[in-house]
Formats: C-alpha cells, sequence, structure tokens
C-alpha cells in the first residue's frame, strides 16, 4: 500500500484499485466499479452501512484508526477504503469514434498532476484522455482523491506503442497539438481560432516536457504566452487554460 511504484504494476496485474475515502467509494459503485473489499475504521461503518448492505457477500474488515494504519503502512486520514475490481480496457476506436478533444499524457509521473488534469478535462469538455505506458495511473487512489472522482465518468485508453497510436488518430481525423515551448509554437488564443475539427493535446512529462518524438509526430506547436518573468505554469495548470481555449466550438 505505501509503495507507489511496487503498486504501478501489482494493481493493474491484479485487476485492483483502491478507492480511498467514504465520497470516493460511492462514485466508483455508482460508476459500475465493483468493491472486492472494504477496510474501515469503525466511525465510517454508519456512513457506508447501505452499501455493506448491498454488498453484503464482500469481505468488511473494520478496525480502530491505529490498526488499520499498522496494516495498511500509511495514516488512514480519512478513514475508509476499498479494493475496488478494475474495469475491463476501453478500446481506442470505440472512445475515438464520437470524440472530438483528447488529451494525451505523455510520462506524467506525478498521481496528484493525473489527478487534477482528469478533473480539468472532465469539467472543461476533453472527450477522452489517452495515457502513454509510462505514465502515472490514473487509478492509484492519490489521483483519483485529486481527481475528484471525475476518473471514473471520462473514459480513459492506455495506448501501446506511440508510432501505431499516432496512426490511429491520424485515421480517426484528429490534428494533433503539442503544448510545448518551441520555435514553431503559437499562441494559444492562435489556435483556438483555428477551431479544428478533432484536436489531440499533447502534455508532456513534468520538467521534460512533450518529448522529442512526440513533437516530430504532432501537426503543430501550441503555447501559453506567459507574462515576463515567468517560463511556465504546472502541467495540470497549463492543462486546464489549454483545454478552456481550445475547446470544441
Amino acid at each position: 500500500m505505501s509503495d507507489a511504484a511496487l503498486r504501478q504494476v501489482a494493481d493493474p496485474a491484479a485487476g485492483r484499485y483502491i478507492a480511498e475515502s467514504t465520497t470516493v467509494v460511492r462514485r466508483a459503485i455508482a460508476a459500475g466499479h465493483t468493491p472486492r473489499s472494504f477496510f474501515l475504521a469503525r466511525k465510517h461503518v454508519p456512513a457506508l452501512a447501505d452499501l455493506l448492505e448491498q454488498f453484503d457477500d464482500v469481505p468488511a474488515y473494520v478496525g480502530e484508526p491505529e490498526l488499520l494504519e499498522a496494516i495498511a503502512g500509511f495514516h488512514l486520514h480519512r478513514g475508509a477504503l476499498a479494493a475496488m475490481q478494475r474495469p475491463a480496457a476501453l478500446d481506442l476506436g470505440t472512445v475515438l469514434q464520437d470524440a472530438r478533444r483528447i488529451a494525451i499524457l505523455e510520462d506524467i509521473a506525478d498521481h496528484t498532476n493525473v489527478g487534477a488534469i482528469f478533473r480539468s478535462a472532465a469539467a472543461l469538455g476533453i472527450d477522452a484522455v489517452l495515457i502513454t505506458p509510462r505514465c502515472a495511473d490514473p487509478l492509484y487512489r492519490r489521483a483519483i482523491r485529486v481527481s475528484m472522482g471525475t476518473v471514473f465518468q471520462i473514459p480513459w485508453v492506455r495506448l501501446g506503442v506511440w508510432h501505431d497510436a499516432v496512426a490511429h488518430l491520424r485515421a480517426a481525423g484528429f490534428t494533433l497539438a503539442a503544448l510545448e515551448v518551441t520555435d514553431e509554437a503559437l499562441p494559444v488564443d492562435d489556435v483556438a481560432a483555428q477551431n479544428h475539427e478533432k484536436l489531440a493535446l499533447i502534455l508532456g512529462t513534468e520538467g521534460a516536457g512533450v518529448s522529442a518524438a512526440a513533437l516530430a509526430n504532432s501537426d503543430l506547436q501550441v503555447v501559453i504566452p506567459m507574462a515576463a518573468g515567468v517560463d511556465s505554469l504546472n502541467v495540470a495548470a497549463a492543462s486546464a487554460v489549454a483545454f478552456w481555449e481550445l475547446r470544441a466550438r
């Protein structure tokens, strides 16, 4: 539970993820996800009594906070966890079929950034999110919590080989726009005025930004102009600005 790198590998392989807090557990179940077990501080049992009754064949482990912390390896400040069954992976072609705006998260490593990007995507008109193989898991508990459960409502697909994904996107009619500072980058207002029918916005990893391979495969680069003395925004903040400005009109 406390080793994020280990769980990044182990949880998907085991077909599970961890939902943290009564609110997130409820949103996961409302989205059609199935619990495998509950892990609760005693005081939270009444708040989830209806779900415990609904899933009366699912184990519910209840204890005092100190015991739960000793088992989990970290402080459960929200006091309620559920091990959830991961939903089946979505088909990329099906996800792209009716989409006009999608986001591609290239190797974004911080779960907080991933969760914040999903929340902005859901709020600002992004139809789907695609993530590269090395991107952090959207169903990691911190990403879910930061997203306020929006990872359950917006379709997302983990991509395979980047070249194959580009070919699939082009076949679906998408223009690929990399959010990156380059000599060729156009101000976000100019790209918004073009109002592309289908736009895939590539967001790069923290620090290094969009990779050279992704830039080479992009149709254009877009930049958010900065005031003097500021060179960039955090990727999650930048995503919100870009999603709003480049929304389908």
